[in-house]
């Protein structure tokens, strides 16, 4: 491999422990253990989506795991799952090195209490102002992913959140996400400052992903302009964008946000729980499509680099693509300052 871009991921491959600086986004029911571990075995630092699952169930899927990679991975777990402090448990018992917290904006508390297992604290930041915040309040390394991505996405595209945060924050710990699959990008990103990326969607549909065969030709049909976000319908009542390929299942959740929304307005839920209810709302529909196959009401997570995304291939495959791809564009522009 080329000896600079080897150099420009040093502090990422130190960080994550995996012999590159790639994260392979989690995904829930996408991201589990013959997943994870074949992410792992292929060089990159796979995560194990937690999504809806209590203690127990983490602890099985890590096993699980462990048993197929002796390679390093991380946990994502969201923040407003009611199970928080056990998934961290079952993470601290199971010496889990990376937990990346999502879904909101983690306290000091959640982040002393992982850093007393000894793990890593990453997590994302929609602005610089947080981002800095998250820094002092100890997390080890910060992910900006752009509203491109799939699934649970910020407000603001990758391009604004790399001038905004990872320009202003030079020599801290930053990974890049969203819309990033090809090598020149990937090169551009260590170039500007950043110590790795994390890639998803291409891996939701790659061989070794274990989702239905409908879900992933849904992917591998789609164009970016396919992938969308759902409305809010009321700012009183906040909806984390969630971006999947637009279909019935798409309309269905507009329906339950009206049905969350109505009884909130009447006092029947607190805004915590009508949360809860529509992210339990996007897990049941988000299985139906990964194991079921149904891709006309299942959600189709993805985000919008599925315009590029065009074949089923090996993890190895995709990570040799985007290496070479980084190296050939690295000599190119060596080649044009001689």
């Amino acid at each position: 491999m080329n000896e600079r871009i080897l150099k420009l991921m040093q502090k990422g491959i130190r960080i994550l422990g995996s012999r590159y600086s790639i994260i392979g986004g989690a995904m829930t029911w996408i991201s589990e253990s013959h997943l994870v571990a074949a992410m792992s075995e292929s060089g990159i630092f796979g995560v194990l989506a937690s999504g809806a699952m209590d203690g127990d169930l983490l602890k099985k899927e890590i096993t699980l795991t462990k048993e197929k990679t002796k390679n390093n991975f991380g946990v994502n777990i969201i923040l407003m799952n009611p199970k928080l402090t056990d998934l961290v448990d079952a993470c601290g018992e199971a010496k889990i090195s990376h937990i990346i917290l999502a879904g909101g904006i983690p306290n000091r508390d959640i982040i002393d209490k992982i850093h007393s297992y000894g793990i890593q604290v990453m997590t994302f930041a929609p602005s610089l102002s947080i981002a800095k915040r998250l820094f002092k309040l100890g997390i080890d390394a910060l992910i900006l992913e752009g509203s491109e991505a799939g699934g649970h996405v910020g407000p603001v595209t990758t391009m604004v959140l790399i001038q905004d945060i990872l320009l202003n924050m030079a020599g801290y710990p930053i990974f890049v996400a969203g819309g990033i699959l090809r090598g020149e990008v990937f090169a551009s990103m260590l170039q500007l400052g950043a110590i790795g990326c994390q890639i998803g969607t291409v891996f939701a549909c790659c061989k070794e992903s274990l989702a239905h065969e409908n879900f992933k030709k849904a992917l591998l049909r789609a164009g970016g302009r396919n992938a969308v976000t759902p409305v809010q319908l009321d700012k009183k009542f906040p909806v984390a964008p969630v971006r999947a390929l637009e279909n019935k299942g798409t309309e269905e959740f507009i329906a339950r946000q009206k049905e969350v929304l109505q009884k909130f307005e009447k006092g029947e839920i607190t805004t915590e729980n009508g949360r809860l209810s529509l992210e339990h709302f996007w897990a049941g529909a988000l299985r139906r499509a990964v194991q079921e196959g149904d891709v006309e009401r299942g959600s189709l997570m993805s985000g919008q680099i599925v315009e590029i995304v065009k074949e089923e291939r090996h993890i190895k495959e995709i990570i040799q693509s985007i290496l070479s791809e980084a190296e050939m564009f690295l000599f190119n522009l060596d080649s044009q300052l001689i």
